[in-house]
């Protein structure tokens, strides 16, 4: 990348592109955009490529609620270039290859600190404002003007964002920036859950409930822990052939099991229930399925999927009373900056398959087509590139 193509911009606002969502439901817009430099703590990137996933299709649709603003900037999952960045901004120069990350990381608070958890006591509580330092102050306005609001510290559906260094990791440029996008939200989080929070042993067996792209990324952690049997459940038969690249050996359809519940059926193949299960939908009916699926005793299960409108949840007390854990997992447990780089290296050792994830691939403008193609459940990911 050539940096000085960035210099002339240092410390002024860019003019350019963004898929803005004006309101719920409705398509995204194109349009020209001003993006303001970076302050301190901040760095401003240049996005190379960003991929859409389930979180921006349930936050595009959201109609109601603190949460719920317009217009906005959606996208979390991407790779960049930085082109800039603020005053106090260590471990980062312009011309690194990034990776914003939407769960913060800020390296000093006790829970950053600790190895028991990947929360961040100083930011994590904070779902509400635009930047992370800033609270409501946006990096973002249209042409007239008005204030764009931000998503979850990252908006990567614009040519340029600007990110706080609690959401950012530096990576490798060796790795091909489309399969390093995956590792921004779905797929780590589906490989930490399976080594972060269950800590899946050799030779344990497993039952993922929801194979889009959080499910298959559990199995694909599971099988590089070696595990023995990697079941697969959902009503989507279609989803099978593509799983057993990712290490499943056995698969469910719910909607064949007749008049038996999935957890029968778990059982009846693990003689007793596996080791681990992983809710990765966000159904409470489901999850109980997962949670009865589990060996009495000793099962884990490791919830990944939220409850529409975080609905309560409710589990048989004789069942926890017996030992059978739950827990639940937000970005699979890792710590961005640590864990990424070692998920970067283990790629670009021929071990671990990011490839498979990849179905589409589109041109930034095509944003809407992507929406759909996700919608209808024809896309796992898709690849969309800023500059082709």
């Amino acid at each position: 990348m050539d940096n000085t193509s960035f210099s002339s911009n240092e410390g002024k606002p860019i003019r350019c592109k963004a898929a803005i969502c004006r309101k719920a439901g409705e398509a995204l817009v194109i349009e020209d955009i001003h993006v303001d430099p970076p302050q301190p703590y901040e760095v401003r990137i240049k996005i190379l490529c960003t991929s859409l996933c389930h979180t921006d299709l349930t936050f595009w649709k959201l109609d109601f609620g603190p949460i719920s603003r317009f217009p906005r900037i959606l996208g979390h999952e991407a790779v960049g270039v930085v082109e800039s960045i603020g005053e106090n901004v260590v471990g980062f120069k312009q011309g690194d290859v990034v990776l914003p990350v939407f769960h913060p990381y800020c390296e000093e608070c006790k829970d950053c600190k600790s190895s028991k958890t990947n929360w961040c006591e100083r930011y994590a509580e904070d779902f509400i404002s635009n930047t992370r330092r800033y609270g409501m102050a946006s990096r973002f306005k249209d042409s007239s003007g008005e204030v764009i609001h931000h998503f979850l510290f990252v908006s990567s559906f614009s040519e340029y964002t600007v990110v706080d260094i609690a959401h950012l990791v530096k990576i490798s440029p060796e790795i091909p920036v489309d399969k390093a996008a995956l590792l921004s939200c779905g797929v780590s989080t589906g490989i930490g859950a399976a080594w972060k929070v269950a800590n899946v042993e050799e030779g344990s067996t497993v039952a993922v409930f929801g194979l889009g792209a959080v499910g298959l990324a559990v199995a694909e952690g599971a099988r590089l822990r070696g595990a023995a049997k990697i079941i697969g459940i959902d009503t989507n038969p279609d989803k099978f052939e593509l799983g057993k690249k990712f290490g499943f050996t056995d698969f469910i359809n719910p909607t064949l099991c007749g008049e038996k519940k999935v957890s029968e059926v778990v059982k009846e193949m693990t003689k007793g229930g596996v080791d681990y299960s992983f809710e990765c939908v966000g159904l409470a009916s489901l999850l109980n399925e997962a949670f009865i699926s589990t060996r009495t005793g000793t099962g884990k299960t490791v919830m990944l999927g939220m409850e529409k409108h975080a609905a309560p949840i409710s589990l048989g007390s004789f069942d926890l009373l017996r030992g059978r854990n739950i827990c639940g997992s937000l970005f699979g447990g890792l710590k961005s900056k640590l864990d990424i780089p070692i998920l970067v290296d283990h790629y670009l050792k021929k071990e671990l398959n990011l490839d498979s994830f990849i179905t589409h691939e589109l041109n930034f403008k095509e944003i809407n087509k992507a929406f759909a193609l996700l919608e209808e459940g024809k896309s796992l990911r898709c690849i969309l590139w800023m500059d082709k």
